[in-house]
């Protein structure tokens, strides 16, 4: 794996740059594609790993892609029941999206799927989404996990489902907000002799609902509960033609540098601005950030738009409650916002983190350590002294092999005291491919070396 040697920066950053097409988007854009009845387009640039292993599933069920210059797809869609059974294991890679989301497509199969995944995902927590699919009538079975009773993880087994047997109704409450699983419940719910009801203590990201209602799927939300009917509905999705906005997830990275870095001005061209993914944005306000929201329109019910920073004086400030789920995935970048406030950041409500690639509460709280901010541990979420007056201090760090660790190291690094060093760093290609030419457009000095394990 390649590490990256990062420069502290000695001019602002500047530039207006587009951002990988939203993976979460592209995922669920993907799979309805192939379950469609039709041929699909799917526009957006170069897509992220975890996409791929999504794209590699369903060809490996029989759903014909074609890969246009600029990274277009067009999906030949097999129809909601004309996949077909994979000739060996069908591997998601790091993708956590990828399994949850295939597992309540797969529990209505009449054929039987093996889900593997990396060293990474094969540790994360599988019975979340396996408990509901079993509670209406689906197979669905993992390695029992020796560190954690009750619980499974990858390989999944999942199907057959046995004719006659089709799926029940379902009325489910999960107990911790999860777009991934709430979505594999729902794209189940498609097979479903009846209405699906979910229930979330807190709203999380909606892209799932979004797409499936642009394409006359009767579904509703009401608050946290969402429903689907099923039987409502003619049993066929139809084609369709998205161009992905780009992934307010990697724009974090690139809208957060804006803030700490004295002088800078970024704007992030046409991104995704789904109100249940927008929370690093009011993360960002709170802390006294400057960032601006400009609609553009939308895609399959998704909001576009432009969004614009600049260099600002933070705060220290509380990160807790509904926007945890709106902004679970920036919760490492946020890290690097609190670096730099003034005063005291107390994230919490987000144990959620320590089932992610990696534990990030505690690989994030090493990395602050490693580049000389202060940071508390607890159970839910870190509490960070910022360093405003001065450099941090110049480190030598490890990703973990998660790919928000290593691209929030690198924007620390930034404010180095000296050249600082970020270990296997290859895992970036996870969500953003071009994070290293993008970061340099914008005038940072990053160079790409020989990995020599880990710091």
């Amino acid at each position: 794996m390649p590490d990256l040697l990062v420069h502290p920066v000695s001019t602002p950053l500047h530039g207006s740059v587009p951002v990988p097409g939203d993976k979460s988007i592209a995922h669920r854009a993907i799979l309805l594609g192939g379950l469609a009845s039709g041929v699909s387009r799917v526009e957006g640039g170069s897509m992220g790993e975890d996409n791929l292993s999504t794209l590699a599933a369903l060809r490996a069920m029989g759903v014909g892609v074609t890969e246009e210059p600029g990274g277009g797809l067009v999906i030949d869609g097999a129809g909601l029941h004309g996949l077909v059974a994979p000739r060996g294991p069908i591997d998601c890679g790091n993708s956590g999206t990828t399994m949850r989301l295939l597992s309540g497509v797969l529990a209505a199969q009449r054929f039987k799927t093996i889900l593997i995944g990396d060293a990474s995902l094969s540790r994360r927590p599988m019975n979340r989404v396996a408990k509901p699919l079993r509670l209406r009538g689906a197979h669905i079975e993992g390695k029992a996990d020796p560190k954690r009773i009750g619980e499974i993880t990858a390989p999944l087994e999942v199907g057959p489902l046995p004719q006659p047997h089709v799926l029940a109704s379902l009325e489910y409450e999960l107990p911790v907000a999860s777009a991934q699983v709430k979505s594999a419940i729902l794209l189940s719910g498609l097979y479903a002799d009846g209405p699906t009801y979910v229930n979330e203590p807190l709203v999380s990201r909606d892209h799932t609902e979004r797409m499936l209602s642009a394409l006359g799927v009767p579904i509703r939300a009401v608050g946290a509960m969402v429903e689907l009917d099923a039987t409502a509905w003619s049993g066929a999705l139809p084609a369709f033609t998205i161009r992905v906005p780009g992934d307010l997830s990697a724009a974090a990275f690139l809208l957060v540098a804006a803030q700490i870095v004295p002088g800078s001005r970024v704007d992030v061209r046409r991104v995704g601005l789904n109100p249940t993914r927008t929370g690093i944005l009011d993360v960002i306000r709170a802390m006294g950030g400057q960032i601006d929201a400009v609609a553009l329109g939308d895609e399959l019910g998704e909001p576009v738009g432009d969004v614009h920073a600049a260099a600002s004086a933070l705060i220290g400030g509380r990160i807790g409650g509904e926007i945890v789920p709106r902004s679970i995935d920036e919760i490492p970048i946020a890290c690097a916002l609190a670096a730099r406030a003034r005063g005291e950041t107390t994230i919490f409500d987000a144990a959620e983190l320590r089932v992610k690639e990696s534990d990030r509460l505690a690989t994030m709280a090493r990395v602050l350590r490693a580049f000389g901010v202060g940071v508390e541990e607890r159970d839910d979420g870190l509490v960070i002294q910022g360093v405003p007056d001065r450099p941090l201090t110049a480190a030598d760090v490890t990703s973990d092999g998660d790919h928000r660790i290593a691209m929030t190291a690198v924007v620390l690094a930034l404010l180095g005291d000296g050249p600082s060093r970020v270990r296997d760093a290859g895992c970036i290609a996870t969500s953003f491919p071009r994070f290293v030419g993008t970061m340099r457009a914008l005038g940072a000095r990053i160079e790409v070396i020989e990995g020599e394990g880990a710091a």
